[in-house]
C-alpha cells in the first residue's frame, strides 16, 4: 500500500486549515474578550480510559496562534490512560490558550477515538489475527484517521484505489469473477490482488489462480471455516462484513488471517477530554 507519511509538516498544514476554519473571518470574538496579559496553566485530563492519539496535532493547535504556549506532554502517541490521568500540560497567556483549545480537543478526541475503538478489537482477537481498517474514512482525513489504526494497534488495509486490485461484489455482478481475475493477473505489474466472494462455489471457481489474497464477505461461521480451509494453502485470507466486538472473537476463531472493519474509522465514538484551570 501507499506509505502513510505523517511528517511535522502535513501535521502542521492540517492544523493550520483547521485553525482557518474556525477563526475566519473575524477570529475568536468571545476570547477577545480576555485580558491577554493573564497567564493561565491548564491540565489536560482524559474523562474516560482511551488509547492517546494525537498529542501532535494537540500542541500545533496552541503553538500556531503563540508560539510562547508551553505544552508539555505527559503521555505518549499509542499509549493507554486511565480516566482522570494527566495527559499534558498548557500553560500560556489565557486568550490565546482559549482560541486553540476547540482545535486542540478536537483532534486529540477524534484520533484517540479510532485508536481506542481499534484497540479494542485487537484485543479480542489477539496476535494471530490482525485487525485492518478499509477506505470508509471522512474525505481527506483518511492519513490521519488511518494513522490513528496503526497506533491502536490494527493494520492498514490499501490506502486506495491505486494501491492494489480489490475485486468485489459490484465488480463481479458487472462481469465474470474468473474472467477478471485472469485480467488482474495478466496487468498486475507487483501491485497485490485481493478477490471477494460471498460464496464457495465463487472460491472454487477460482482456487488456483495465482492471486494474494480472498475476502470473505458476510459470510456466516460455518461457511468461512470451510473456505479458509479451502484457501489457507494458496492465499492469504480475510473476513469482512457488519462485524463488531460482539461478533470479531467467533470469526477470528475460523483462522482467517485478518479482518476488515469499516467502523473502527467511519464510526468511532470520540474519547471526552476536558481542560481544567
Amino acid at each position: 500500500m501507499s506509505q502513510i507519511k505523517l511528517s511535522e509538516n502535513f501535521i502542521k498544514n492540517t492544523v493550520k486549515l483547521a485553525l482557518n476554519e474556525d477563526l475566519y473571518p473575524s477570529g475568536d470574538l468571545t476570547s477577545n474578550l480576555l485580558n491577554n496579559n493573564k497567564v493561565i496553566k491548564i491540565k489536560l485530563i482524559s474523562n474516560q480510559d482511551a488509547i492517546i492519539g494525537g498529542l501532535l496535532f494537540a500542541k500545533y493547535a496552541f503553538s500556531l496562534i503563540d508560539k510562547k504556549i508551553k505544552f508539555i506532554s505527559k503521555k505518549k502517541d499509542g499509549s493507554f490512560v486511565k480516566k482522570k490521568s494527566l495527559v499534558a500540560t498548557i500553560e500560556g497567556k489565557a486568550r490565546n490558550i482559549m482560541i486553540a483549545e476547540r482545535v486542540a480537543l478536537n483532534f486529540l478526541s477524534h484520533i484517540s477515538g479510532i485508536a481506542t475503538k481499534t484497540n479494542q478489537f485487537v484485543k479480542i482477537v489477539g496476535k494471530k489475527c490482525k485487525i485492518c481498517c478499509t477506505r470508509k474514512t471522512i474525505p481527506n482525513l483518511r492519513v490521519i484517521q488511518k494513522y490513528a489504526v496503526k497506533i491502536g494497534g490494527g493494520k492498514n488495509h490499501r490506502f486506495n484505489l491505486s494501491d492494489e486490485f480489490l475485486i468485489k461484489d459490484n465488480h463481479i455482478a458487472s462481469s465474470n469473477i474468473r474472467a477478471l481475475v485472469l485480467s488482474a493477473i495478466r496487468k498486475k505489474k507487483g501491485k497485490k490482488i485481493t478477490v471477494e466472494v460471498d460464496n464457495l462455489k465463487q472460491l472454487k471457481s477460482i482456487i488456483g489462480l495465482k492471486f494474494d489474497t480472498v475476502l470473505f464477505d458476510n459470510m456466516d461461521i460455518k461457511n468461512l471455516k470451510k473456505g479458509v480451509k479451502l484457501a489457507k494453502n494458496y492465499y492469504e485470507t480475510e473476513a469482512s462484513g457488519n462485524i463488531n466486538l460482539k461478533t470479531v472473537k467467533s470469526i477470528a476463531s475460523t483462522g482467517v488471517d485478518r479482518i476488515s472493519i469499516g467502523s473502527i474509522t467511519h464510526s468511532a465514538p470520540a474519547v471526552d477530554y476536558k481542560m481544567e484551570i
